[in-house]
């Protein structure tokens, strides 16, 4: 990527921000932001995402089977974002977790910057791929993607406040 191009998405990704930012404390907005991580584009850092989301679960009384569905449900969105998400992209550009609550459900966004729409694959029998975003999809109340101007986040809500 040229250093130009860097500088356009550094500041797509920053107006982003803000938007979003004036959104998420306004009045109308019904989603209660609750917290948000930026990591390293590293494998070595997916632990870090885990115990962020795990932590925030705690802190907001998130019951203790749902908290261990989240810190899974966090590895899977952002190894994919990692492996998938963030090809080409400089181990200092960063995946930003944000953990939120609509009502009784806890929503976790793993935002990345590329625009490639995740897809669901059929894992092969032995491999060792292709099993996140079906684990996902099967152990959470609902899950997407959203694509913005800084690249897509993929997010998925747990029923945390019955």
């Amino acid at each position: 990527m040229k250093t130009e191009e860097v500088g356009d998405t550094r500041k797509a990704t920053l107006m982003a921000c803000a938007v979003r930012a004036e959104c998420r404390y306004g009045s109308h907005f019904a989603q209660a932001f609750l917290g948000e991580k930026w990591i390293p584009c590293a494998p070595k850092n997916v632990a870090s995402a885990r115990r962020f989301v795990r932590d925030v679960a705690a802190d907001w009384e998130v019951d203790g089977e749902v908290r261990e569905i989240a810190e899974l449900l966090t590895s899977e969105l952002v190894t994919n974002a990692l492996s998938h998400g963030s090809s080409g992209v400089s181990a200092r550009d960063a995946i930003r977790v944000t953990v939120s609550r609509e009502k009784e459900l806890m929503i976790v966004d793993v935002h990345d910057s590329c625009v490639a729409i995740p897809r669901m694959r059929r894992a092969d029998y032995l491999g060792v791929s292709g099993r996140g975003l079906p684990i996902v999809q099967n152990l959470s109340h609902n899950w997407g993607w959203t694509l913005n101007p800084a690249g897509k986040s993929v997010w998925f809500q747990l029923l945390a406040w019955p």
